[in-house]
């Protein structure tokens, strides 16, 4: 075994790999970037080396560098994590020429898989089924599409070297081909630096059901399935498993094609088969079609490890250094059923947008699975992926499981920046999803339902308003010469303000009077009751005072100064923002240009992604403040419409 193994990653999965390392007595590096100095993974590692700039090109992509951390510090192994160079064969012949170990597949193995069409093409040769598609060289545009009008529409344009979903775009009709192939490549050519696609028929009612792998480069077994159809833009949101609905025989069948595809390349580690499956009539073992193999550890590997008892990460570390398969096909147990949520800095009403801040705090409910790589006082960095944490819940049925994980995102407390708590929350709750129904497209259908965002109730805007009256405690409480003592207080919510009285009426008592109604308060061990009732847990921090009200989700209020709220209020209708920051790739008006509502204006580009932007209503364009190549803030304004009245 491995005296010191060197982490070539940051956030959640360094932490994750850390803790199993130090589990097995192996001393751990971390590698950090100049804005990751004091990140968690930093803290948790026994030694810390510096490596570049925030830019992962300049930090976390520079192999020459981590190759050289490691063999300075006298790391025997470098883990790669996921993402970054944990499927780049270039950096595992690099790691391997230093004379080190890396902890994953075999270079061969992963360029076998690395491109889509070469990987179907090999996959067919290895008798795993494959999705109805094109995936040759001849990239022409009319030839590309006349791949699809044979194969039949609706179908998905992909990007060969993609992965979470972009260069993807789907299909309906061959009118909308044309510009659909010109996004996609241009998403893939930014992403990937490599614009080839291939064509596949769109399934109507698709799973995503991904089988979890292991090798030991002779051999290999499989650890089960996952569930990770609830996606969002092809992005996994709630993974589960066991799938839902899985039967013995399509278990069976799955397994065998996913091990028959480790088997076929020597694979070596940890890995996943994802299949796209047809749930239309139920899960049915000739129903299911090979997508891709990604040859890492994945982000969702959580959930197998709650159902198997197993540690992947260890497993990982043991076949890496010489051992071979911890168990047999048939040892490896099934209980139960696990699912993990991903939580995101993003909002949510805005298109789910990433965001940034730093959290003012976060907390998770005792005796549950977080794997995260940010605390409390840790800023989300627009230069990494905002996931804040992974939550994950086990049960005895998936039922069980279920009802935990609502009641865990529920007890989850971030405070200092928006995010996808609500909306999962919404999510674990939905009937659809609860009877098992799942399918690719059920976030789309159910979209409005599941984003709505619900103000805050009476006791909420209550609670918010005692925090922020800061009454006294003790035997004078509320004490006052001649009348109750009554302060007038305003805070303001999501652009809006909210006024109301609190009167202290005594010791631990108090009355809020809001929006013409009078809510009767008293304060317990616990916090402030509301007519009988807790709104959820209070908490000031960041300037801003928080609450915390379970299901109906996170409200933040900022206490105002009656002498500054009118500086509170701002109103840019004619001037397009940046939503979040980004790199202006392209702009599509001038001055003087007429433009309607809705029309595109430039197109930004943000976490490997772009986002077109529209104009707000009809005008004229008064003035472009940026080029396109410009890198920008978020609320960075970009263009300006003429004032409205001329």
């Amino acid at each position: 075994m491995f005296r010191k193994i060197l982490i070539a990653n940051r956030g959640e999965i360094a932490v994750r790999i850390i803790e199993t390392a130090r589990r097995m007595g192996v001393a751990t590096v971390a590698v950090h970037s100049d804005v990751d100095e004091c990140a968690a993974h930093v803290a948790a590692a026994d030694e810390a080396v510096p490596i570049g700039g925030a830019a992962p090109a300049e930090s976390y992509l520079r192999a020459d560098r981590i190759i050289a951390a490691a063999r300075a510090t006298g790391a025997q192994a470098i883990h790669p994590g996921y993402g970054f160079l944990s499927e780049n064969p270039d950096f595992v012949e690099a790691v391997e020429a230093a004379g080190l170990t890396f902890i994953g597949p075999s270079a061969p193995a992963i360029r076998a898989m690395g491109l889509k069409d070469a990987a179907k093409a090999l996959m067919e040769q290895a008798g795993v089924p494959v999705v109805p598609g094109y995936h040759g060289e001849n990239q022409n545009d009319a030839h590309l599409a006349g791949a699809a009008e044979a194969i039949g529409y609706p179908v998905l344009i992909k990007a060969v070297a993609g992965g979470g979903g972009k260069g993807m775009r789907k299909v309906l009709a061959a009118a909308d081909f044309p510009a659909a192939l010109a996004a996609a490549r241009s998403e893939a050519r930014n992403a990937f630096g490599n614009d080839a696609v291939l064509i596949e028929k769109y399934v109507e009612k698709p799973r995503h059901i991904e089988v979890q792998v292991f090798g030991d480069g002779s051999d290999a077994v499989h650890l089960y399935e996952r569930d990770c159809s609830l996606q969002r833009r092809h992005q996994k949101v709630i993974e589960e498993a066991p799938a839902p609905g899985m039967t013995a025989e399509m278990r069976a069948a799955m397994g065998e094609a996913a091990v028959r595809a480790a088997r076929a390349i020597g694979y070596r580690g940890a890995g996943t088969v994802e299949f796209i499956v047809d749930g239309s009539d139920g899960l049915r073992p000739d129903r299911f079609w090979f997508m891709e193999m990604n040859t890492r550890l994945q982000v969702e590997h959580p959930v197998t490890e709650a159902i198997t008892g197993l540690d992947l990460v260890e497993w990982q570390l043991r076949v890496a250094a010489g051992e071979g398969l911890p168990l047999a096909q048939d040892d490896i147990p099934l209980t139960g059923h696990a699912f993990e949520a991903r939580l995101y800095a993003e909002d949510v009403p805005a298109g789910f947008l990433p965001a940034t801040g730093t959290l003012a705090h976060l907390a998770f409910p005792p005796g549950l699975r977080a794997d995260t790589g940010v605390r409390t006082g840790d800023r989300i960095s627009p230069f990494y992926d905002p996931m804040i944490a992974k939550i994950i819940v086990h049960g005895p049925t998936r039922a069980v499981a279920l009802n935990r994980l609502a009641r865990a995102l529920d007890e989850t407390q971030v405070a200092g920046t928006v995010t996808n708590l609500a909306f999962l929350g919404r999510l674990a709750r939905h009937e659809g999803f609860a009877r098992g129904e799942v399918d690719t497209g059920l976030i789309e259908r159910d979209l409005a339902a599941l984003t709505e965002a619900p103000g805050p109730s009476l006791a909420v805007q209550a609670a918010a308003l005692l925090e922020a009256a800061a009454l006294p405690e003790g035997p004078l409480a509320g004490f006052a010469l001649w009348s109750p003592l009554r302060r007038t207080l305003t805070l303001a919510h999501a652009g809006a303000e909210i006024s109301g009285v609190v009167m202290a009426t005594g010791p631990g008592r108090a009355e809020v009077e809001i929006a013409g109604e009078l809510l009767e308060a008293h304060r317990d061990a616990g916090g402030w009751r509301i007519a009988g009732r807790a709104p959820g847990p209070v908490l000031r921090a960041g300037g801003a005072i928080h609450v915390f009200a379970g299901e109906a989700g996170t409200f933040g209020f900022v206490p105002l100064d009656p002498l500054d709220r009118a500086a509170a209020a701002h109103a840019h209708s004619g001037v397009i923002e940046a939503p979040m920051p980004g790199l202006v790739k392209a702009v599509f008006a001038t001055a003087g240009q007429a433009v309607t509502a809705g029309e595109p204006l430039a197109i930004l580009e943000a976490m490997k992604m772009e986002h077109t932007l529209t104009a707000p209503r009809d005008g004229v364009v008064a003035e472009i403040m940026v080029a396109p190549g410009t890198q920008v803030e978020p609320h960075a304004p970009l263009i300006r419409l003429e004032d409205e009245d001329g």
